[in-house]
């Protein structure tokens, strides 16, 4: 430390030597440091520093002229043993715009220095001109909206401003005037209300608990169905008499903790008393004490720890990739251990295909300020420049016109593209997907004024035309025909003592019908997402596909490896099969749903954007308009913002039946597991956003609180907000339709004589 203050002394001594006989010099520091230190911290040493004014030819201080007391404000700092001259960083501001001899900002609530401005009358006049603004701007607050937030204390303050104002202006009435309007302020908006964090901390931590209770009590309890629905009965019964609860103890409770109203009291009582009942009936003391802690979710507890560190939530960016690829490791492993060849390459070359595409997504980044100088932007071709790289200018069309293609490559894997999929896949999903890439390509024409100015209407009229096709004639007729098509026809026929049932659709599987409900919302986030985040978008399409072939494989490999150990490997295989009801078929575990949560927030990063607001892509607002239109253009924002992790949330169900047979479609096992896969991905975020809101809470007084900390708790919100509502969009209408459709054929074979099922 002694080396590096003497360097520091060297390099002012030097700027001091250069220095202009008319320049100031201000030396402070960004921050303190306290005697162990630590720095940046909350701390009174660690957000206090040095303030230095320096000047080679005028004196900045006359030391003849007496400032009155009030001016000067003192403060004692720990174990210093006199008190120090105290000055307020929002001070610097009024005092160099009267120095430079520029009108104060607007919206500063700082006071001049009274040092700097020696001499009575100079003084004076520098209080007036800096009280007079300070009151403008407190008028000007209370006429607006938000005014009503100044009522209790807006009395108090046009008495300070008529007594700084009353006969002789001195300047210690007006400098009160400016630290009392600094106080009002500051208790506005500068409060923490740490009563209320602390109400929202325990109704997340309680949510998370019970959410985490049903996922993991649908996993054990045979007869889940009754059992959800009375849990679900208790959750209402018990959220009524929580309100009811708190609505009651509100009102003696304020007496004592006056900054929480009646309805928060209600809100946490409603919360907390159906979640706390929740987990009382899903989680059993005696399974508590028997959870196997070695089947802990790594990857999620590193990512929540990620939040207790400015550095490592600033680059979280680079690190989910290793976080998915360490998701994969054990399934890897089970690739090595595979029975057969054939699942061995399978699993080891889809998760050779998911590691390749996790990491070229890695490559599409933009950087916010604290990654700087470490970071350099290849989502753009430049920092400050908006348009893509020529490499992407090159690529997208191409790989926009294979994508349908590759997708169909594995559906046929398990011959899943027939019907209408193929028709879909090959016209309406590769127009869109063309389209999309072509819509973009004329806005970077356009704005590049590649062609001229003369021709920025026809390209701005053609490029609307085609996104209005892309994001929303073409999504609404796809929605149609699947809509139309899940009905499965049933075609019976006698023949000698057999009934036969053809299902005609998306060769008899579901996920090739989910599969293509959810390229519809695919295409439409694909349309609103710049050419970078069309070619980032391709390639998590083809990692989702790609690790749910591996899912497939490893689920084979396990099945296989029961039957290898069982002494009834025909009543292992039964149970697998799902012809015996004492356990769902399909064993979903949340190391599988890891890397599916993961993915769409590589999306969310790989397709331009940050927690920092500097990264929203407005010009996804002007898609389909050209001038700014409600509601169209904040929708197509928000869709361009949150749509990768709404899409892979959507695609959670895929885990729970991908390959699986069409007899049960309509089985409870399949439908325990696509509500497992569900919970599963709404826990995974519902546990960031607790982390990520804990971390806020405790380091709220830290240096990089509002530049970190904050904004990513608001995504994690927003995330989790956007997940929850593809849970219900997938459960409800993607699966909810097909098991509708396809229970209704195969309701129609015979329980009990043996009718056979014939699958085209």
């Amino acid at each position: 430390m002694q080396s590096k203050l003497k360097q520091m002394d060297d390099v002012i001594r030097g700027v001091v030597d250069l220095l202009d006989d008319d320049t100031l010099l201000i030396l402070l520091g960004d921050h303190g440091m306290d005697k162990k230190g630590d720095h940046g911290g909350d701390g009174e040493l660690e957000t206090s520093s040095g303030l230095w004014f320096y000047s080679k030819s005028r004196p900045l201080v006359d030391l003849k002229v007496e400032i009155p007391t009030p001016l000067l404000i003192n403060r004692t700092f720990p174990e210093a043993e006199v008190a120090h001259r105290f000055v307020q960083q929002i001070d610097l501001v009024p005092t160099l715009s009267l120095l430079l001899g520029l009108p104060i900002p607007f919206n500063n609530l700082g006071t001049v220095i009274p040092e700097l401005f020696w001499g009575e009358a100079l003084l004076e006049q520098a209080l007036q001109i800096n009280g007079a603004q300070i009151k403008r701007y407190l008028d000007t607050y209370r006429s607006s909206p938000a005014g009503g937030e100044l009522d209790t204390e807006w009395d108090r303050v046009e008495s300070s401003w008529a007594a700084a104002i009353s006969g002789n202006m001195t300047s210690s009435s007006m400098s009160m005037f400016t630290r009392y309007a600094l106080d009002v302020c500051r208790m506005m908006w500068a409060q923490f209300n740490v009563s209320l964090m602390t109400l929202g901390l325990t109704i997340l931590l309680s949510g998370t608990v019970a959410t985490f209770a049903v996922y993991d009590s649908l996993g054990r309890i045979v007869q889940w169905e009754p059992w959800l629905d009375s849990v679900q009965r208790l959750a209402l019964r018990w959220s009524l008499i929580g309100g009811a609860s708190g609505l009651v103890i509100a009102f003696p409770a304020r007496v004592f903790v006056k900054d929480i109203n009646i309805v928060d009291y209600v809100l946490f009582s409603t919360a907390l008393a159906s979640s706390v009942q929740v987990i009382r009936n899903s989680l059993p003391l005696h399974h508590i004490k028997n959870i196997d802690y070695s089947s802990l979710p790594l990857p999620l507890i590193l990512h929540v720890l990620l939040f207790t560190s400015s550095p490592y939530t600033s680059w979280e960016d680079h690190i989910i990739p290793y976080l998915m690829l360490t998701s994969l490791i054990p399934l890897v492993l089970a690739g090595f251990s595979a029975p057969t060849q054939y699942l061995r390459k399978r699993i080891l070359l889809f998760s050779l295909l998911f590691a390749i595409c996790v990491r070229l997504i890695a490559t599409s980044t933009v950087c916010r300020e604290e990654q700087e100088p470490y970071c350099q932007v290849t989502f753009f071709s430049g920092p400050t420049i908006t348009t893509p790289p020529d490499v992407i200018l090159c690529i997208v069309v191409p790989i926009s016109t294979t994508l349908p293609w590759i997708i169909r490559q594995y559906l046929k894997i398990s011959r899943s593209d027939k019907g209408l999929a193929t028709v879909l896949l090959s016209t309406a999903f590769r127009g869109a997907f063309i389209s999309s890439s072509f819509v973009w390509i004329l806005e970077w024409i356009e704005t590049s004024e590649l062609f001229g100015a003369s021709w920025s209407d026809s390209l701005r009229t053609t490029r609307i035309i085609l996104a209005w096709l892309c994001v929303v004639f073409m999504p609404i007729i796809v929605l149609l025909l699947w809509w139309i098509s899940t009905r499965a026809e049933t075609n019976k026929f006698r023949v000698p003592q057999k009934d036969e049932l053809s299902i005609i659709g998306y060769a008899n599987t579901l996920h090739s019908s989910y599969l293509i409900f959810w390229l519809i919302t695919f295409s439409l986030v694909f349309a609103t997402s710049q050419l970078s985040a069309q070619v980032v978008l391709s390639l998590t399409a083809i990692a989702l596909l790609s690790f749910l072939e591996v899912i497939d494989s490893v689920r084979a490999v396990r099945a296989l490896n029961l039957a290898f150990v069982s002494t009834k490997p025909s009543s292992v295989l039964a149970q697998i099969q799902g012809t015996q009801r004492t356990r769902p078929s399909i064993n979903l575990r949340f190391s599988e749903i890891t890397p599916i949560a993961l993915l769409g927030l590589q999306a969310f990063y790989g397709t331009g954007h940050q927690p920092v607001i500097s990264t929203i892509q407005w010009k996804s607002a002007f898609l389909l308009t050209s001038t700014l239109t409600y509601p169209f253009s904040p929708i197509l924002v928000i869709i361009n913002t949150f749509g990768p992790v709404f899409v892979f949330a959507l695609a959670a169900p895929l885990i729970a039946f991908w390959n699986a047979p069409p007899l049960s479609y309509h089985s409870s096992n399949i439908q325990n597991a696509t509500l497992r896969a569900g919970l599963g991905i709404s826990l995974y975020y519902m546990t960031l956003l607790l982390g990520s809101a804990t971390s806020s809470a405790f380091l709220r007084r830290h240096l990089m609180v509002w530049p970190v900390f904050a904004p990513r708790f608001m995504l994690a919100a927003a995330s989790l907000i956007t997940v929850d509502f593809a849970v219900v969009i997938g459960f409800g209408i993607g699966y909810g339709r097909i098991k509708k459709s396809f229970g209704r054929a195969l309701g129609t074979l015979p329980a009990a004589n043996g009718g056979d099922a014939e699958q085209e």
